[in-house]
């Protein structure tokens, strides 16, 4: 149940990476949903990005983001099954300071309804690191909804009750869009 408070929102700037070998930004419409949701909630999009599933390239590229004071959440789809080439997990979770245990939880549990017993192959995540949450989720369009729609869309507004990660992320300064 979702709880209002008479908190103001605040609009986070939130970059958005697609780990696809197959994908281009035309083509990449798990970005491209989150991109909408996240406009669509009053959020900015601080950038966009679409790399191959390389390791290096994306902790280096998450690296980036969490050090600069622009990105307050990053957005991971793609890379994170069991394939040879799923890395996005690898990558990603060594430049964590916090885990946030209960995102994979979650995001496991509330896919059930869609998908069933397949969901304990899910190996999404989610972590603080330098006041910049990152949440890694499935490459499937239907995976990111289920994350936006069922817990980010929440989580990343100020105005949710209890709690939300807004008072965690770090203050960054107005950006303008771009890709």
């Amino acid at each position: 149940m979702s709880h209002k408070a008479e908190a103001a929102f605040v609009p986070l700037n939130i970059a958005v990476l697609t780990v696809s070998d197959t994908r281009t930004l035309e083509s990449d419409t798990s970005g491209q949903l989150l991109v909408d949701r996240l406009t669509a909630a009053g959020h900015r999009l601080a950038a966009r990005v679409l790399l191959k599933d390389d390791l290096y390239r994306i902790r280096a590229q998450v690296a980036a983001w969490i050090a600069e004071e622009e990105a307050q959440v990053v957005l991971i789809t793609g890379g994170t099954g069991f394939t040879a080439r799923d890395s996005t997990p690898e990558a990603v979770a060594c430049l964590l300071d916090k885990q946030v245990d209960g995102f994979g939880e979650l995001f496991r549990q509330i896919s059930v309804p869609d998908i069933g017993t397949s969901t304990v192959q899910s190996r999404a995540l989610a972590g603080l690191a330098n006041g910049t949450l990152v949440c890694c989720l499935p490459g499937s369009t239907n995976a990111c909804r289920t994350a936006w729609d069922g817990i980010l869309a929440e989580q990343l507004d100020a105005r949710h009750r209890p709690c939300n990660f807004v008072p965690h992320l770090k203050q960054a300064p107005l950006c303008a869009s771009r890709g």
